[in-house]
């Protein structure tokens, strides 16, 4: 079974997001902020990381900086409702930095567990 570490500071969103993962069979470390995510990524060396980008403590971007060094590499898929820039800034950013996937908040739950399959299943 494939670990993935969910990081967003919005409870609605994080709940939202574990559930559906779960549902769809995997095992799912949540974390409500960029501190605390970094924290379980190290402490559990997920498969795959999904951070929201503007949270306190550690923005997602600083989160996508620091796991792409990291050996292996995690892939890594950020969301963003973009905050006062909107996320057509903070998105193409994510990418740039190594992200793997995109989302834009709100997304359809098909969405994201599409880009999860196509990250994860061989």
């Amino acid at each position: 079974m494939k670990n993935i570490l969910v990081i967003d500071d919005n409870e609605n969103m994080l709940g939202m997001m574990c559930d559906l993962l779960r549902r769809s069979g995997y095992n799912v470390i949540s974390a409500i902020n960029g501190a605390q995510g970094l924290k379980a990524y190290y402490a559990n060396i997920p498969d795959l990381v999904i951070t929201d980008l503007i949270m306190p403590d550690k923005e997602g971007l600083e989160i996508i900086i620091e796991l792409t060094k990291q050996k292996p590499r995690p892939k890594i898929i950020a969301v963003s409702g973009g905050g006062k820039l909107g996320p057509k800034t903070y998105l193409p950013l994510a990418e740039a930095l190594g992200a793997d996937h995109v989302l834009e908040k709100p997304f359809h739950p098909a969405e994201l567990i599409d880009y999860v399959e196509e990250l994860l299943v061989p």
